[in-house]
């Protein structure tokens, strides 16, 4: 591993020597005047001085020696649809989607929400606002009105674009009552509502002077031809929004001239696509596998990205092996969960079709296990399995085997080692020491975070600092909330949140945001929410609440209707993917002395664990409540 090693320390010892290295993969409009602004720790500044543009470098410089090569295809197994653009003709709608922004007083530094389904329109909606420098908010399109309303308000964006409805397991989902309600909730809706109209959802309405129909704005710009606004490189690019420990999401703010690097250097050194190879990135645009690498990463590196709308299992199981044997895929990325989910079909399906294409499977979102690892690795027979770990923050994979350096061996359940730029430590979650090999840690980042990662919390720098870098005392370390180990060959392994942060199917989601989704129902006085381990889904939420009324639950009957209105105020106020795999009513819940909820204490008794030194307990009857209603179960 001498190549790696000494490719990795040289991006730690010589910081400004690497990454100018790198930074000659993307094109620059002006060159940067220096390579890092580091005097305000821990707010680091990549490329000072540099101006670039993300929808140039993922699309522009590539016309005149690709025009005619496939830029995105995109699929649906919901609607039979499939189009492939090439670059000439994805620069020729981003165009057009960038002058009807334009017309609608979208310019530089003014936000755009995109609440839409996997459908080509929300490319080339992003690729737009990166052309004429407005910041993108994309939201993933399962969440609620009440969710959707407080990352308006947070962005406050001065257009929305969507859809009428998306699509899953061959039935619709309607969108447009949903950003309806959301523009009624919101104190800062948009002015406009850009809407792609599928013809999924005949009764759709339409509000006069706001709503406008994509369609229609783009016939009115066939020919446009709009300059890209050309962006220091600090200047923000995006913002995605994530769950945290209090109910109020963080809005990620990225950057351009870093993330673009990031991007470029990812995509050679770990995942190995070539300009002209075919990446399948199993994603939705609503999380940042979607913007890093169904969007940016491959675009920027003048390969070609597949877009999918379904299910892995619709119509067959062998729909996504069909996909790389017709595209001639050599990189996949997907989910554990995915693969999960694979693994309870007939093998068969694996076997379908010509994979000869296919070099690597890349799977992150929540920790792989091994003998998922395994399972889809003989399944696949010569397809190398990837392990990498990262997080919306980071924007590309901290932890991953870096193949377009070194072929490394992989140990299944390990998502091998650091990449470029990343200096990472293992700390004593008290003392903020470093651990010893193969002793459990907070896994953590000694500043400054390289090229692509966060850069702060979209208007709050406040927050950005003391939610990620006040976690050890005394110690300027950003804090990823996770457990992990590292064994005698340096091996990491990822062992979960540390934090009241759970991963639903790669999802992250805040249990306090579930909590007061479900003390929405009037029913409801108090309420704790904890992540068990589900062999599909990795985590699902499960709640105990405290319901106002005991004689509510005194019969079956009674809990059946409470939890069904619980689980459809769960739908209502945050979306269906926050709905928890269980509800449980009891009279009280278990807290310390000070009130302090044994969250902990919680989920261990849930998953048939011990739940540890109870002695702290107030009222023990709490503890004897629960194991009833779970023993009930």
């Amino acid at each position: 591993m001498a190549k790696y090693r000494d490719y990795y320390q040289r991006s730690l010892a010589d910081r400004e020597g690497f990454w100018r290295e790198q930074a000659a993969l993307v094109d620059w409009q002006t060159p940067f005047t220096s390579v890092l602004d580091y005097s305000r720790p821990p707010f680091a500044r990549w490329f000072v001085g540099g101006r670039t543009n993300l929808c140039h470098n993922a699309v522009d410089r590539h016309l005149a020696t690709r025009a005619e090569q496939a830029a995105l295809i995109y699929l649906s197994t919901e609607t039979g649809a499939e189009a492939s653009y090439t670059y000439g003709e994805l620069a020729a709608e981003v165009n057009r989607c960038a002058a009807t922004l334009q017309n609608l007083g979208v310019g530089r530094g003014d936000r755009v929400l995109v609440y839409m389904p996997m459908i080509p329109e929300a490319v080339f909606a992003m690729l737009a606002c990166a052309r004429i420098g407005a910041i993108h908010s994309v939201v993933f399109g399962g969440f609620a009105a009440a969710s959707l309303a407080t990352r308006i308000d947070d962005a406050k964006p001065k257009v929305m674009v969507t859809a009428d409805a998306g699509m899953r397991g061959g039935r619709a989902v309607p969108y447009k009552h949903l950003v309806d309600e959301a523009c009624r909730l919101a104190k800062h809706p948009p002015e406009h509502v850009l809407i792609v109209d599928r013809g999924l959802d005949p009764g759709m309405t339409r509000v006069a002077g706001r709503d406008l129909d994509y369609a229609q704005q783009r016939a009115k710009h066939m020919s446009a031809q709009v300059p890209c606004a050309w962006l220091e490189s600090s200047e923000p690019s995006y913002i995605l929004y994530t769950s945290g420990t209090t109910g109020n999401p963080k809005g990620v703010q990225r950057d351009t001239g870093g993330y673009a690097v990031a991007l470029a250097t990812s995509m050679r050194d770990i995942f190995c696509v070539a300009p002209g190879d075919t990446m399948f990135t199993t994603s939705d645009i609503g999380w940042v596998v979607g913007h890093s690498y169904i969007i940016y990463g491959p675009l920027i590196n003048g390969s070609t990205t597949i877009m999918y709308e379904g299910l892995p299992i619709r119509p067959d199981p062998a729909i996504w092996w069909k996909i790389v044997a017709d595209h001639n895929v050599k990189t996949m990325f997907s989910s554990p969960t995915a693969i999960r989910v694979l693994k309870k079909q007939d093998p068969k399906f694996m076997q379908q079709h010509n994979l000869s294409s296919l070099r690597y499977l890349f799977l992150a979102g929540e920790p792989l296990d091994e003998p998922t690892a395994r399972w889809v690795s003989d399944a696949l027979g010569g397809v190398e399995i990837v392990d990498n770990y990262w997080q919306t923050e980071s924007g590309w994979p901290i932890l991953s085997a870096q193949p377009g350096v070194e072929e490394t061996p992989r140990k299944f359940g390990s998502p091998s080692f650091p990449a470029a730029g990343y200096d990472v430590r293992l700390l004593h979650e008290g003392t903020g020491d470093e651990v010893g090999t193969n002793e459990k840690g907070v896994l953590a980042l000694a500043p400054p975070l390289p090229p692509g990662c966060m850069t702060t919390v979209w208007g709050d720098d406040e927050r950005f600092v003391k939610t990620y870098f006040e976690t050890f005392p005394g110690k300027l370390m950003y804090s990823t909330f996770d457990w992990a180990t590292r064994d005698d060959d340096g091996y990491y392994f990822v062992l979960g949140r540390t934090d009241d942060v759970i991963n639903v199917a790669g999802h992250r989601l805040g249990t306090r945001e579930i909590e007061e989704a479900v003390q929405a129902h009037a029913g409801i006085a108090e309420v704790a929410v904890v992540g068990i381990a589900d062999p599909v889904k990795g985590q699902v939420p499960v709640a105990f609440a405290v319901v106002k009324d005991p004689a509510r639950v005194a019969s079956p009957e009674g809990v059946a209707t409470l939890r069904r209105e619980v689980m459809d105020t769960v739908d209502r106020e945050l979306g269906a993917i926050a709905r928890p795999g269980a509800v449980y009513f009891v009279t009280l819940l278990p807290k310390t002395r000070s009130g302090k909820l044994l969250r902990r204490s919680l989920q261990a008794l849930a998953e048939g664990r011990d739940p540890g030194d109870m002695t702290t307990i107030e009222d023990p009857t709490a503890l004897e409540q629960i194991r009833a209603v779970l023993a009930s179960r």
